[in-house]
């Protein structure tokens, strides 16, 4: 391995060592970071860390999946979230030739709309706005035959009226696999980081993610799926609600489930499972489902049924742009809607 490539991933992985002491389960600032960043990523249920394609909003997913094929490649996704919510992220793509690197830099951001101000006694005093950003730079590089390794450097903003909170966060992710082969493993780290400022001299830490998955693409059948494992720092995921009534027999007496039945259930809130169907002789229609069983439990009703964890979308390519759409379900009250548009911007400048 060249020198070159041992330094830049002992540099990269110091930021994990630097962040990580911060990290705490629970409750954390800058949570709009956990939101897909594309259509494409919103139809897999939320994370894609095993898939190296052209597509350059992946590398928001895992920066490992951060290629050459991305060069020169712009995306603009905006999604529709609950109550208004307005979301999006902007990236592109760029081979840095001289240093072997490819580098994206991207801009999630989140807009929670108008609120009414008032003042102690209720009285309107006006309106004021929310909203956070995030800023990012990706580096990544193929540093052996089979190996692909990327890190990116956030810095997040977050506002509340005159209120606000800065941080520094980032990502490592590494895969192993190649383009000729049918399967890869993927392993990120997400949102390591430190708040640099606070709301109220609090800090919650960031949402650190650790997600492990295997990715295999089948030989005789135009289909993609993934296994994904995620938030596996935190032991237990399971939220214990003291709302939720307490079931009984016929006797009176409360229905304890098991404790293995728990265990399983908490083990399958760690898995996200997604497939895609690639269609087309140069896979211009893709179709996309996933679930998570996590979402699901925390999200759904026990007196209602609904698609709560259950995610879909389409993605096709049309003379050269590449149109995804993505529609997740959170709650018996709705969905997020999700759009992307990329586009190769050697269509629009002459090649240098």
């Amino acid at each position: 391995m060249k020198k070159i490539d041992i330094l830049f991933i002992m540099f990269f992985c110091a930021l994990i060592v630097t962040g990580v002491y911060a990290q705490i389960s629970g409750k954390t600032s800058f949570s709009f970071l956990n939101m897909p960043p594309s259509a494409r990523i919103t139809g897999l249920g939320g994370s894609v860390i095993g898939v190296s394609d052209d597509d350059i909003n992946l590398s928001a997913s895992n920066p490992a999946n951060l290629n050459t094929k991305m060069a020169k490649q712009f995306s603009f996704s905006h999604g529709f979230h609950f109550a208004d919510v307005q979301y999006g992220f902007i990236s592109y793509g760029h081979y840095l030739r001289k240093l072997g690197l490819m580098a994206g830099f991207g801009i999630q951001y989140i807009g929670y709309g108008d609120f009414i101000a008032t003042n102690d006694r209720g009285i309107e005093e006006g309106q004021f706005g929310a909203g956070d950003q995030c800023f990012s730079l990706t580096l990544a590089k193929h540093v052996a035959e089979r190996i692909h390794f990327g890190a990116t450097l956030k810095f997040a903003n977050s506002h509340i009226e005159n209120y606000g909170s800065k941080g520094i966060l980032a990502d490592v992710g590494l895969t192993y696999g190649k383009d000729s082969s049918n399967w890869n493993l993927s392993f990120v780290v997400k949102n390591v980081g430190y708040e640099l400022s606070t709301y109220n001299g609090e800090r919650y830490g960031t949402p650190l993610d650790v997600q492990i998955g295997i990715t295999k693409k089948l030989s005789h059948l135009p289909l993609r799926f993934a296994i994904i494992g995620h938030h596996l720092h935190l032991a237990n995921v399971v939220y214990d609600d003291p709302n939720v009534s307490t079931q009984t027999d016929i006797f009176g007496e409360s229905i304890e489930r098991s404790a293995f039945s728990k265990s399983v259930d908490n083990i399958f809130r760690h898995i996200l499972v997604n497939g895609e169907f690639l269609l087309g002789k140069s896979e211009n229609l893709k179709l996309r489902i996933a679930y998570d069983h996590w979402r699901r439990k925390e999200l759904s009703l026990t007196t209602f049924r609904s698609l709560a964890g259950f995610s879909g979308g389409i993605g096709i390519s049309i003379k050269g742009f590449k149109i995804d759409y993505g529609v997740g379900y959170y709650h018996v009250a709705g969905a997020t809607n999700h759009l992307s548009v990329r586009v190769n911007m050697d269509r629009f400048f002459s090649k240098v």
